[in-house]
């Protein structure tokens, strides 16, 4: 199918777009922008500044991709967006440029974000994330591959979420969620691991127990958080990928920890 465009979009001549693109009716494309083959932005779709789509994303009615970060410390310059493939944005979602001239906003492959949420200036995102309804994350998070961020949540700017985990509903979360477990509350605390999500992603029972070990040390044995970490360190399952991606994560965390129910 060759591009379309629907001759009420408006669609600078200096954007890039890739084959078979589809621009719906009243939607904007400024100049900086480049759409990946057979992307789709649907009607009142708005993709500005520098900013990148990779191949057969689409961008649902009334969603903003690409627009000046809101961060008071912008100082000017040509910070952007760039987004991998096969992403889906649903009606009224907005992603964010980075703050600083030359930095950039970074989504991976295969997410879907629902309605009404908000990516903000210099996050870092996956792959096969999925966020519900009306999310808000703040500037500077991280989230890992494989996180489910329930409707309604707020991550706090600098978080980081690590593969794998859960965020609930309406959760606040204020410090790193380390992977494979899922938080919840107000402020948000590691309540179990994510079993079902795990199974879903093809985790062994074998994996799935590591999993579970690596929970115990951290919140089960009465330890405190550096003792656990030692804990885990000295195990001899140290160098399986549970332990070490959760030793990794746990080295990274500047924020610190959510801690355990």
């Amino acid at each position: 199918m060759p591009t379309l465009i629907h001759p009420t979009a408006v669609v600078d001549p200096a954007a890039q777009l890739g084959a078979d693109v589809e621009i719906g009716p009243l939607c904007y494309v400024g100049p900086g922008v480049r759409l990946g083959d057979r992307t789709r932005l649907h009607h009142h779709a708005s993709v500005e500044g520098d900013t990148w789509l990779g191949e057969a994303c689409e961008v649902f009615p009334y969603a903003c991709i690409g627009g000046k970060t809101q961060d008071l410390k912008f100082k000017g310059g040509r910070p952007g967006v760039r987004i991998g493939a096969r992403n889906v944005f649903r009606e009224y979602f907005t992603v964010h440029a980075a703050t600083n001239d030359g930095e950039f906003t970074v989504l991976g492959d295969d997410n879907t974000f629902l309605a009404y949420g908000h990516i903000a200036h210099d996050c870092r995102l996956g792959s096969h994330i999925v966020a519900s309804n009306a999310v808000s994350i703040a500037g500077h998070v991280v989230i890992e591959d494989h996180v489910v961020v329930g409707g309604v949540s707020g991550i706090h700017q600098f978080c980081r979420i690590g593969a794998y985990a859960m965020v609930s509903a309406y959760a606040k979360v204020v410090q790193d969620v380390a992977p494979f477990f899922i938080a919840d509350g107000q402020p948000a605390l590691i309540r179990a691991i994510n079993k079902i999500g795990l199974e879903r992603k093809g985790f062994t029972p074998e994996q799935l127990e590591r999993v579970k070990a690596v929970h115990r040390i951290l919140f089960r044995d009465g330890l405190n958080r550096s003792q656990a970490l030692e804990k885990l360190a000295a195990d001899e399952r140290a160098t399986t990928p549970e332990f070490a991606r959760m030793l990794a994560f746990a080295k990274a965390s500047e924020r610190g920890l959510a801690p355990g129910a």
